[in-house]
């Protein structure tokens, strides 16, 4: 992820003091060396004192295509030189509140007064309606620099949906509103499906022996059925090659011939949630948009829907007709043909199986009244029975709610819709920083 670095600095220490201007660049050098070896590649500038500089390290750092913006306050530095330029800017902001010294002595003031410029900038961008981060700690502490490395992600994610190439395949579901949002939201790029070339049978052959080697073909499993997914799985492979997307979805009753399918590309969904996509069932754009954020920072996520209740048991069943990540199934997905009824294709070639035991977040972003979001975050954990997979994709996971019931209710209170996002090893925190920085609503359900 590419970050830009803004550091602030005064103009008058450099009139009245200028030994202090070398030790202060060298503290924000030192900033910077601490990001990149937590991953990120960061674009600078030389300390910015006045207006000018600091606009022209902004147009430096956004045509350099960075996702986010770090600010590094140096030294008390008068707001209204740069808060109008940071508000304006399409990036989102994290506030590094820190300085030199961890033990401070009155003969440090000049190196390490950085705080009340932090004061007078937060409050400017509030004035100003922008929405930012903060963290303030020492940045030798580990915990101050985790909780910025987690926030510079959540920036990154509210830079990505506002940057984001959906791919719709097969139109809408009739009758499916609850995830439907106008045209143009997030500034996202919706691009419709169009025909690609058919395969070769070359390239068929090799990505089918792909299969046979990375799932668990059933015995009876009909070569010619596995082909016949592969050459559209391949051609949806294509098109979200050729168009650079980054999420995608799927209505499977659009799926048909006239439109130049012979079958469902149910195993390509799958196979393109497990290489970072986002996906989402039905037209659901919104949904693939949210999982393709999640996945650059919980590489585990996958889509999903919350099926049925098991009272008995106080679990929660999940599945989906015919997607899951293949890579978080608890054994090597199966390799089957399903007999489909819902639209004028061939049967499809499915790989499904049981979403693996283990931690999770489960995240979804309702709409509201008024064009208002929710992002609705609830820890869980999945539970995955012993065997091999079935021939559907199921999963069941524990809400820390007190019952299943308490849980469902509280979900539907807040308007969750039916389509979800999991994602193994998510942290809530992130998805906190995540709405705030977007002005959405933000509910933690249990825990």
């Amino acid at each position: 992820m590419k970050i830009g670095l803004l550091p602030f600095y005064l103009e008058l220490y450099d009139q009245v003091c200028p030994q202090y201007h070398d030790p202060a660049q060298r503290f924000a050098d030192c900033i910077i060396e601490e990001l990149r070896k937590r991953g990120f590649e960061v674009v600078s500038s030389p300390l910015c004192r006045v207006r000018s500089e600091f606009q022209a390290a902004l147009k430096t750092i956004e045509d350099a295509g960075c996702e986010a913006l770090a600010t590094l306050h140096l030294a008390y530095s008068p707001s209204l030189e740069a808060a109008d330029l940071v508000a304006a800017s399409p990036l989102p902001v994290v506030v590094l509140d820190t300085t030199p010294a961890a033990v401070f002595t009155v003969d440090q003031t000049m190196a390490n007064h950085g705080i009340h410029g932090v004061q007078d900038f937060c409050n400017l961008l509030l004035r100003l309606h922008k929405p930012f981060l903060i963290s303030a700690g020492h940045w030798q502490d580990d915990s101050f620099m985790n909780r910025i490395t987690e926030q510079l992600k959540a920036a990154g994610m509210a830079w990505k949906i506002t940057h984001m190439r959906v791919g719709s395949a097969g139109g809408e579901f009739a009758g499916m509103g609850d995830f439907q949002v106008p045209e143009g939201t997030f500034n996202m790029s919706v691009i419709p499906w169009y025909d690609q070339p058919e395969p070769s049978a070359a390239e068929v052959e090799a990505e089918r022996a792909i299969d046979l080697q990375a799932f668990a073909p059933v015995p009876e499993l009909d070569p010619e059925a596995h082909r016949r997914t592969l050459r559209a799985s391949l051609k949806l492979r294509r098109w979200l090659e050729q168009e650079k997307l980054d999420a995608f979805t799927v209505c499977f009753p659009g799926i048909t011939r006239d439109q130049g399918w012979e079958t469902v590309p149910f195993l390509e969904c799958s196979k393109a949630m497990s290489r970072g996509l986002g996906y989402a069932g039905e037209g659901d754009i919104l949904t693939a948009a949210v999982n393709r954020c999640l996945a650059r920072v919980f590489p585990e996520t996958s889509f999903t829907e919350m099926f049925c209740p098991d009272w008995s048991t106080n679990r929660i069943f999940t599945s989906h007709m015919g997607e899951i990540n293949t890579a978080l199934c608890s054994a090597k997905p199966c390799l089957h043909e399903m007999v489909y009824r819902f639209s004028d294709t061939g049967n499809p070639v499915l790989a499904t199986g049981c979403f693996k035991s283990g931690k999770a977040v489960l995240t979804n972003l309702a709409p509201g009244p008024d064009n208002q979001f929710t992002l609705l975050a609830a820890d869980v954990e999945f539970i995955a029975p012993e065997g091999e997979s079935t021939r559907r994709n199921v999963g069941w996971f524990i809400p820390q709610t007190e019952t299943i019931g308490d849980f469902l209710a509280a979900y539907s209170r807040v308007g969750g819709t039916h389509h979800l996002a999991l994602s193994y090893a998510g942290k809530t925190e992130i998805l906190e920083d995540w709405a705030n920085l977007m002005k959405w609503k933000f509910v933690r359900i249990g825990g």
